[in-house]
């Protein structure tokens, strides 16, 4: 059995490869993806477990370690404890590093015990006197870091616009922290705008017999802070949840894609073979050895996708380990979890792509498949109620036709469904930015995201003293972890008596006056069940609930308001703000003030207020993705369109020998296929357009981040649509053409 199965993929050699190729592409995905999640959990755990501390203190319900933030002071009070040998405090968090947007960036104190963990491959420790007499800020960088920027011992490093020394070369084995960089303390303190500031606390104990007291006594004299065992806060990191989240989906479009495409390319081999498989049921087949004969060839090309898929997955993750820091991507992160899961995808698509086209191989009587003269499912001829010849033989291959539509209607649905998303949460950005009223907007400069801006209100109040500026009102924007509403609990904080705060329309109660209160979204509020008056707790800190606002905005109804004061000593940054507006007294100064301002105060990025989303580093970022998961959306669409059509002039070779034969030159015949293809692509693009509504729907429904997303249909995203359905026509449509032009009237007439 085995023999026949491989030689029926041998025979077919083009489809079997283009169907592998397809499953490859979704494979590939998955475990390069997956690989990416999980070096990001694995380096979390390795970062706490092997600091060798026996607990630690971070903050309650932060959506990831680099959003924790304690004051440092508290390491004196802890120290001071019986039963405590030694406390250190951490920093962490993401800057921008020569070309790299996303760099990890870890800051110790010089005397911390974590430090031995930095095993020194080359250059002098942080804490060592050679360090110190080196000029510039002392630095150690990762090796897996020091490959790609191509630094050096000796070399400078600018992070975040600041200017740093590399004085060591250091190695931990975890891929997440050799993509990183470690630096002393007050400098990471400073570059991430988190004065006295840390991420957490590693506690040492003296004895652990002690562990259970020590919990005790932090809890009842720290009550807004969170301890406990390395393992627990590894397994609380949101973000880590969120990226795998975002993996599967992105995975299963290129996985499902695939599998259309294999179910589709058996399907055809079935009626392809509809005259050999009614031979082999005169010969004595029973249906059993029949289904299992198509059920096998299933399997086995999907097995040799996934060998073929899991190759490029490492190709894919090796080159980028050696152009970016992302993740810290290595093929260390490579694991058996991430064959294994793509494996069990790739038997389930096998087991479900297969099953059909089996059993309808197997319900073939012999005499009805020794009588099949090709063409569509070997049943009586149908014809469309209308259109010309195209639309006739897609209609008599109906079953063909239609997944391929459902191929095409993924693809296109799910560029769609996410370009909508993206652009749904930047218009609701710039319906926040416009409702300030004011026409310039500021970020920190040289921040990969949005979310890591902090500018100085020193910066801001001399921006405020320049002559041709009205006021400036300065916010804090960021987003905690909440249990209990099942998501994300999104927060900002104004001043409450300056003009940026008035956006926010308070329906009940009153609006803020003092800090320690905060105003909630009405759906929050719904979602809670809370009513003014009640107290309500963020990441360990207690807010009195004064007020309820409605918004247009869905984010925000998921959220509330506290006071600018309250919000900076929430996230850690004194005296700093994630984003300013700045109102102008003559509106027509505006775009000379964003010039003057870029030019004379280089910490900041100023911008029109209409212009500020457009030119976010979010957007790029998201612009970024989006045309990744394009290109390989449309990749594997297209294989799956190519290996149609090709089918299709393999399925009607004999007709295409007629109709030369009635005097069709091979331009006609060309055109004729390429129309085909084309017109496929255009309908595949309309039904893509129910799907991303579809995807949209149930994408709102998603838990944790559901609730925060919001879709804008716009006329280019439907335009683009199309285009992207006609370049799969196109693209699946070329080489079946050609290839149908180059038969010989002759030959195919033979053709069986």
């Amino acid at each position: 059995m085995m023999i026949v199965i491989y030689k029926n993929l041998i025979r077919r050699k083009i489809r079997t490869l283009l169907t592998m190729l397809g499953i490859a592409i979704g494979v590939a995905a998955i475990v390069s993806l997956r690989a990416l999640a999980d070096g990001f959990r694995m380096g979390y755990t390795a970062l706490l477990s092997g600091s060798q501390a026996d607990l630690v203190i971070s903050q309650p319900n932060a959506f990831d370690l680099s959003m924790s933030s304690i004051d440092e002071a508290l390491q004196a009070e802890l120290t001071a404890m019986p039963e405590i040998a030694q406390v250190s405090g951490m920093i962490q968090g993401y800057s921008e590093a020569e070309g790299q947007p996303f760099f990890f960036v870890f800051g110790y104190p010089q005397d911390s015990f974590v430090l031995s963990r930095y095993v020194i491959k080359d250059g002098s420790p942080i804490q060592a006197v050679k360090s110190k007499s080196l000029r510039g800020r002392p630095l150690l960088l990762g090796s897996a870091a020091a490959e790609v920027l191509k630094k050096s011992v000796g070399d400078s490093l600018r992070v975040g616009g600041v200017v740093f020394r590399v004085v060591g070369i250091y190695e931990t084995g975890d891929a997440m922290e050799d993509a990183g960089a470690v630096m002393l303390l007050e400098d990471a303190q400073q570059l991430l705008g988190k004065p006295r500031q840390v991420s957490l606390f590693y506690i040492k104990l003296k004895d652990l017999s002690l562990r259970e007291r020590v919990i005790q006594r932090v809890e009842r004299r720290f009550a807004d802070l969170s301890i406990g065992g390395v393992s627990d806060l590894a397994e609380q990191t949101s973000m880590a949840d969120f990226f795998e989240g975002y993996v599967w989906v992105i995975s299963s479009l290129a996985i499902i894609i695939g599998g259309v495409g294999m179910m589709n390319s058996q399907l055809m081999s079935v009626f392809e073979r509809t005259r050999e498989i009614g031979v082999l049921r005169a010969m004595g087949w029973r249906r059993g050895k029949i289904l299992g004969m198509i059920f096998g060839e299933a399997i086995l090309v999907c097995l040799g996708g996934g060998v073929l898929g899991s190759l490029i997955g490492v190709l894919l993750i090796y080159l980028l380990s050696n152009t970016t820091t992302f993740f810290g991507v290595n093929l260390s992160t490579l694991g058996p979890s991430q064959f294994i899961t793509a494996f069990v995808v790739v038997m389930i698509l096998g087991i479900t792509g297969g099953l059909y086209p089996a059993w309808r191989a197997a319900q073939l009587q012999p005499i009805e498949a020794l009588r099949y003269e090709g063409g569509g499912s070997g049943s009586k001829t149908r014809r469309f109620p209308v259109g010309g010849m195209t639309l006739q033989s897609l209609w008599q291959r109906a079953t063909r036709t239609g997944l391929t539509l459902l191929a095409i209607a993924l693809t296109v649905g799910g560029i769609m469904a996410m370009e909508a998303v993206i652009r749904g949460a930047f218009k609701e950005m710039d319906t926040m930015i416009l409702g300030t009223q004011a026409e310039i907007m500021l970020r920190q400069a040289n921040v990969s995201d949005t979310s890591f801006s902090a500018i100085d209100e020193e910066i801001l109040a001399r921006i405020a003293a320049l002559p041709e500026v009205q006021a400036v009102s300065g916010l804090i924007f960021t987003a905690v972890t909440m249990p209990e509403a099942g998501g994300f609990f999104i927060l900002q904080g104004y001043a409450p008596n300056e003009f940026s705060i008035q956006r926010i329309k308070v329906v009940e109660g009153q609006p803020l006056t003092t800090n320690h209160q905060i105003v909630v979204g009405r759906m929050m509020m719904e979602t809670l069940g809370k009513k003014i008056g009640d107290t309500l707790e963020l990441s360990g800190v207690r807010f009195r609930i004064v007020g309820i606002y409605e918004s247009k905005i869905s984010w925000e109804e998921l959220g509330g308001v506290i006071t600018l004061r309250d919000a900076q000593s929430l996230t850690g940054r004194p005296r700093k703000v994630t984003m300013a507006a700045v109102k102008v007294r003559d509106p027509k100064t505006a775009e000379q003030l964003v010039g003057r301002i870029n030019r004379q105060f280089a910490d900041v990025h100023a911008t029109l207020s209409t212009e500020f989303s457009s030119q976010m580093p979010d957007r790029k970022s998201a612009e970024v993705m989006l045309n990744a998961i394009s290109f390989l959306a449309i990749f594997v669409g297209g294989i799956g369109v190519l290996n149609t059509m090709l089918m299709a002039v393999f399925e009607r070779t004999r007709e295409i020998g007629v109709l030369r034969a009635l005097g069709w030159r091979r331009r006609r015949v060309l055109g004729m296929i390429l129309k085909e293809a084309l017109v496929l692509g255009l309908l595949g693009g309309c039904a893509g357009i129910v799907v991303a509504f579809i995807l949209a729907i149930g994408l709102s429904q998603a838990p944790l981040v559901g609730g925060l997303l919001t879709t804008v249909w716009e006329w280019d995203i439907f335009a683009r649509a199309l285009g992207v359905a006609i370049t799969l026509g196109i693209l699946g449509g070329i080489y079946p053409s050609y290839r149908a032009t180059r038969l010989q009237p002759v030959e195919a007439l033979r053709y069986e």
